[in-house]
């Protein structure tokens, strides 16, 4: 285990990031450039951008058939979402069902498989930017004809981003790729004797309820702010992972969007109302988000929110007026979102969290299976890393000291993630223990009888520690063997 302290351990991240979020900005402005040169105006460069780094995070692309599969989908996706946003614009009740029908099919999806979750993925990527675009002034002249903005735009952020990454690959600059494999984001099982839609179909459900009542909230109370009340009911159903972790991530969005209008209040000034200072302005908080995103998602709610305010400032909306309005918007979207994450077909953290535990724990036998060769540890790497990104959450309601069932979980989480270094070394020396293999079958078992699981999780690391010692090698950080292979 590593001994850093949490501000070293945060430097690293940071700097592990940086290179990723240096070539994802560059692809956002080189479509940027090129979607400028074939269609002049703010559309098209919001456009560019939100698919530009959306398409980096996404790893769409990260192989020969998801590159094909983008480059076909990725299109069409984007000229239904750019036709929503023209209807949002000019019949708003129409382009709401639209949006609501849309988005909320891209959840739904999921639960079909890898191609479904693939296309799901592709789906929602487009109408991030619909929000803001009906908004920006400015009309588009280039050589293109309107409709077939949207197709080039996507195309071209599609080579960029794709590019980029292999260039960055060739130079060592990010990570392998991770194997096509990827365990489920959210139990898809029914509860025992009991008749209900599975976890996907209930998110799904939940999207559709909260972006149905934050557009009828958002125009009847909020006027022209109504896009804040729907893209912060968006985004906190966005990757949703159970009740708790919407509500952890509405107040994280509801801080950052705190700080980022305070922000935005005081860069609108001396950027003005049009011009390059707003422009890079924008941008600069584009990178900063992307690039502290992972250290914590305040970050990206704060950088995004001071982005969305300029631009909407630039288009004649100013960021330094009606700031309150602009605040209580996002802070009732942020209460939809959890208004409906609890009582519209809650989906249990903890369930999710089981299951991904679950997913770990059998990757982990399969990597000391003895009968399977070659032993690479990425598919525990990867569900791995999927329990850990579930601990903020979990660590906070440990924090605040709520229900006993939502602080055991994060003692769950870092003892598993206390795995990590002994099994990754364990995999690498190509140690299959018996004791180990027993120890890992007795965690899955335990995943039943939750008072069960923390010993069972703690006696695990401990068989492992013993093997790695017995063998004669020391624990190894996982940063030469964490990476796919």
């Amino acid at each position: 285990m590593s001994n850093q302290t949490p501000a070293l351990a945060h430097g690293a991240a940071a700097l592990q990031a940086l290179p990723e979020a240096v070539l994802a900005m560059a692809a956002a402005l080189l479509t940027l450039a090129c979607a400028q040169w074939l269609a002049p105006g703010p559309g098209s460069a919001v456009l560019a951008v939100v698919l530009s780094l959306s398409l980096a995070r996404s790893r769409l692309d990260r192989d020969r058939r998801g590159r094909l599969e983008a480059a076909v989908a990725l299109p069409l996706v984007g000229l239904a979402a750019t036709g929503v946003g023209l209807l949002l614009r000019d019949a708003p009740w129409l382009g709401a069902a639209a949006f609501t029908l849309g988005v909320s099919a891209s959840v739904w999806l999921r639960q079909f498989g890898e191609l479904a979750r693939r296309a799901s993925r592709l789906i929602a990527l487009p109408f991030v930017a619909v929000l803001t675009v009906p908004h920006l002034s400015g009309v588009q002249r280039g050589p293109l004809p309107a409709v077939l903005v949207p197709v080039a735009v996507a195309l071209l952020a599609l080579a960029w981003v794709s590019l980029l990454d292999v260039l960055g690959r060739r130079l060592r600059l990010l990570p392998d790729m991770l194997p096509a494999h990827r365990p489920p984001a959210a139990p898809a099982r029914t509860s025992p004797g009991r008749m209900r839609p599975s976890a996907t179909t209930r998110m799904a459900l939940q999207m559709a309820v909260a972006l149905a009542i934050a557009f009828a909230v958002g125009h009847a109370g909020f006027g022209r702010h109504w896009p804040w009340v729907v893209l912060t009911a968006f985004i906190v159903h966005s990757g949703n992972r159970g009740r708790l972790e919407v509500a952890y991530k509405s107040l994280l969005r509801l801080g950052g969007a705190a700080g980022g209008t305070l922000a935005a209040a005081l860069l609108a000034a001396p950027a003005g109302t049009h011009g390059s200072g707003t422009a890079a302005m924008v941008l600069l908080a584009v990178f900063l988000g992307s690039w502290l995103r992972p250290l914590n998602y305040a970050w990206w709610a704060l950088c995004v929110t001071v982005a969305l305010a300029l631009l909407q400032n630039y288009a004649g909306l100013p960021a330094t007026s009606e700031m309150t309005l602009r605040l209580a918007a996002i802070a009732t979207g942020a209460a939809i979102g959890v208004a409906v994450g609890w009582l519209v077909l809650p989906v249990p953290s903890t369930g999710v969290l089981r299951r991904r535990m679950a997913d770990a724990l059998a990757a982990l036998g399969e990597a000391l299976d003895p009968a399977i060769t070659p032993r690479r540890p990425a598919h525990f790497v990867h569900a791995l890393n999927a329990v850990v990104s579930l601990a903020p959450a979990f660590r906070a309601a440990r924090m605040l000291g709520l229900r006993p069932r939502w602080r055991q979980p994060a003692d769950w989480i870092e003892a598993l993630a206390g795995c990590r270094a002994p099994a990754l070394t364990l995999i690498e020396q190509g140690a299959t223990p018996g004791n180990v293999r027993r120890a890992v079958g007795a965690a899955r078992q335990a995943l039943r009888e939750t008072e069960r699981l923390l010993p069972a999780l703690l006696a695990l690391r401990e068989a492992m520690e013993a093997a790695c010692a017995q063998h004669g090698v020391a624990l190894r950080e996982d940063a030469s063997v964490a990476q796919a292979r």
